[in-house]
């Protein structure tokens, strides 16, 4: 297994086009499979920034260079995860299994009972690494505009 650390909170990335380019690489398996397209093309590296200041940021970095990051925000009793992402090649290495313990302490330390995300429902093979994680499928939404199901809605229990 490769030897990577796993950071977060008040602690940004040194560059934040860095951790554009990362998202823009892990998501990238999504362009012409999903409908609508991510929201991360709107997001810019000061728009991650921006985000960042708002919510809890964890980073994964090997050799001095990130490989993986996700964010997350209370809302109600549950840790909402968002932008989750593990560089393509070091995609199972178990990076997102060593960030969950940090996502799982803060949603704790604010009163949370679960982490929370969505995954397109296109992305079968997402819905399983985060199935082996404990997380289960609780539930679908639409995007507007959509009269079908667009995302399925995750929950593990901290």
């Amino acid at each position: 297994m490769a030897d990577f650390s796993i950071r977060s909170g008040a602690n940004p990335p040194p560059d934040w086009t860095e951790l554009h380019a990362l998202l823009v690489a892990a998501f990238k398996v999504m362009e012409g499979k999903i409908d609508p397209p991510s929201s991360l093309g709107t997001m810019t590296a000061g728009s991650l920034r921006m985000k960042a200041g708002k919510e809890f940021l964890v980073l994964a970095e090997k050799d001095e260079r990130l490989v993986g990051c996700g964010f997350g925000t209370a809302s109600d009793k549950a840790f909402y995860l968002s932008k989750i992402a593990v560089a393509p090649s070091m995609q199972g290495q178990h990076i997102l299994r060593r960030m969950l313990p940090l996502f799982e302490n803060e949603a704790r330390r604010l009163g949370c009972d679960a982490l929370t995300l969505q995954s397109r429902v296109e992305m079968t093979e997402t819905h399983a690494a985060f199935e082996a994680l404990g997380f289960r499928k609780v539930s679908g939404s639409s995007h507007p505009g959509f009269d079908r199901t667009t995302s399925w809605h995750f929950r593990k229990a901290v």
